[in-house]
């Protein structure tokens, strides 16, 4: 497929969603309308969602893996002459996969939402909140201008905001406030780097900064990767900068959490890939070893927090507990990232993509518990006898299982290969990074990895496990929308570790390319 056409489909995959979020505040036209105005506009969200997808899917096939390094599907054309910024789009093998795993995790969620109505105001502002939320992410991971990459991961913040302060549950006022209040705080610092690099280099274009960054100085290079560095490692979110994430998480609906886990917070990882890496390398090279110690910190914070809720009398809150654990395993993404080697970032991304499945089918999962008990407290759920899914709902106990073991890296899934991956860059990290520190941190990590499955072990015995309820107990089990919605993410997390190199012959050249165009 010619390059001329991948762009329109690009084009057309973050265009559509806009286009559609408009739509949904419209009234629906009358034969669209049905008996029920709000399952006609939840219906409208599943049709847009599942033509993006079908548009990355395209996008996906006809890119050219033989050269994943080359950035396909462009688009250059001036947008603000006065200030060299350029809407400039495309994508090469670090950027599709995530442009692929937005499309299917927002297309599951408008299909979710469309079974399962979320409970709050009219279901307009809802689906129109969500396209944002879709055009924002995917424009995050396909712009190739430093303007618009601010503009595509500010888009995003609004949305989020709104979905978790009117859909949320208990304490979603003061979530989304700390999210807003954290992550454009954030945002302010990373402006702030990006402008550097731009005026002092004349240019906003990330391929041409990545390609030839001379006009940067040293200092600059510092300056500038630190004040990004802060502003995406929020978003990361990185330790100790996560404390916005549990909250938000515990408040957020069904679809916000999965898209909060999902795509959002790998677009602090992205930027790391693909604006601080490559466009201020000596500045990245001074930090690293500060992110992996950071990251670790991480990994065992958030390992040691999940055992805390894990255990008994602690009325841990089981969303709370997903959400501790994805600060622990974006450290082992970040760990990767500060590696500064091929290996390393590969596994960053790798562990990127394995966590959106992964973690995103937890918390579809978690969503069905809070419906079927009305709890998403652990001591509620596990009682005197446990909660005893297996027994109650056996496919809805036997998938939450396999969201634990694939998350702990059971070796076969998709959790394995991007932690390994990670950890293998720490023992043989760039040169002129000191060795023994980061061998210390990837021993680090190994032990998180155990205390990873210890808590995720202790979760499945509590809730799953337990005395057979009598007959007339038993719950709804696995729903046939339930099971559309979730086997997807079941099949790409059994696929992604059967089969690492579908992934990993994608990001591989693309990011030797990035790593060699430091200079």
């Amino acid at each position: 497929m010619n390059d001329t056409v991948l762009s329109y489909l690009l084009l057309a995959a973050l265009v559509l969603p806009l286009l559609g979020a408009a739509g949904a505040l419209l009234p629906p036209p009358p034969g669209l309308k049905g008996r029920d105005p709000d399952q006609a506009v939840l219906r409208h969200g599943v049709s847009v969602t599942g033509v993006v997808l079908a548009l990355t899917i395209a996008l996906a096939v006809g890119f050219d893996h033989g050269h994943p390094a080359r950035m396909q599907a462009t688009t250059d054309v001036s947008w603000i002459p006065a200030l060299h910024i350029r809407i400039h789009l495309g994508v090469d093998g670090v950027s599709l996969p995530l442009v692929v795993l937005t499309a299917l995790l927002t297309f599951l969620c408008a299909l979710h939402a469309y079974f399962k109505r979320p409970e709050g105001p009219a279901p307009k502002a809802f689906v129109a909140l969500l396209l944002l939320l879709e055009a924002g992410t995917l424009g995050t991971f396909a712009v190739l201008d430093l303007m618009l990459f601010f503009l595509a991961f500010e888009t995003v913040l609004i949305p989020m905001y709104f979905l978790i302060a009117r859909w949320g549950g208990q304490g979603r006022q003061r979530a989304a406030f700390r999210f807003i209040l954290y992550t454009l705080l954030g945002s302010v610092v990373m402006l702030l780097g990006l402008l550097l690099i731009g005026f002092k280099a004349g240019t906003f274009d990330m391929v041409a900064l990545a390609t030839d960054n001379s006009a940067l100085g040293h200092g600059t290079q510092v300056v500038a990767a630190l004040a990004i560095g802060l502003g995406l490692a929020v978003k990361a979110p990185m330790w100790p900068l996560h404390s916005w994430l549990p909250d938000a998480h515990t408040a957020a609906p069904t679809t916000g959490s999965v898209l909060l886990a999902g795509v959002l917070l790998k677009m602090g990882t992205y930027g790391f890939v693909r604006i601080v890496l490559p466009i201020t390398p000596q500045g990245a090279h001074t930090f690293a070893p500060y992110l992996a110690a950071f990251a670790v910190v991480g990994v065992i914070y958030g390992s040691l927090a999940c055992l805390a809720l894990a255990r008994r009398g602690a009325r841990g809150d089981l969303k709370r507990l997903i959400a501790y654990s994805s600060v622990g395993h974006m450290g082992f993404v970040l760990l990767g990232i500060a590696t500064l080697t091929p290996t390393g970032v590969n596994g960053a991304l790798f562990a990127n993509i394995a966590h959106g499945l992964i973690t995103g089918l937890l918390f579809f999962l978690v969503g069905a518990v809070k419906e079927r008990y009305g709890s998403t407290d652990l001591d509620q759920l596990a009682g005197a006898n446990g909660a005893a899914l297996y027994g109650a709902a056996p496919r809805l106990g036997g998938l939450l299982a396999f969201g634990a073991v694939a998350s702990l890296g059971l070796p076969g899934l998709g959790g394995f290969w991007g932690e390994m991956l990670a950890m293998f860059g720490a023992f043989h990290p760039a040169a002129g990074l000191n060795r023994p520190a980061y061998l210390t941190f990837m021993a680090l990590a190994a032990f998180g990895t155990l205390l990873t499955a210890g808590y995720l072990l202790v979760v499945v015995r509590r809730v799953c496990m337990g005395e057979r309820p009598a007959a007339g107990d038993t719950l709804p089990d696995v729903r046939g929308y339930e099971f559309a919605a979730w086997t997807p993410l079941v099949a790409l997390t059994v696929v992604a570790g059967l089969w690492p190199a579908v992934l990993l012959g994608l990001t591989d050249p693309a990011v030797r390319t990035l790593l060699g165009a430091r200079s």
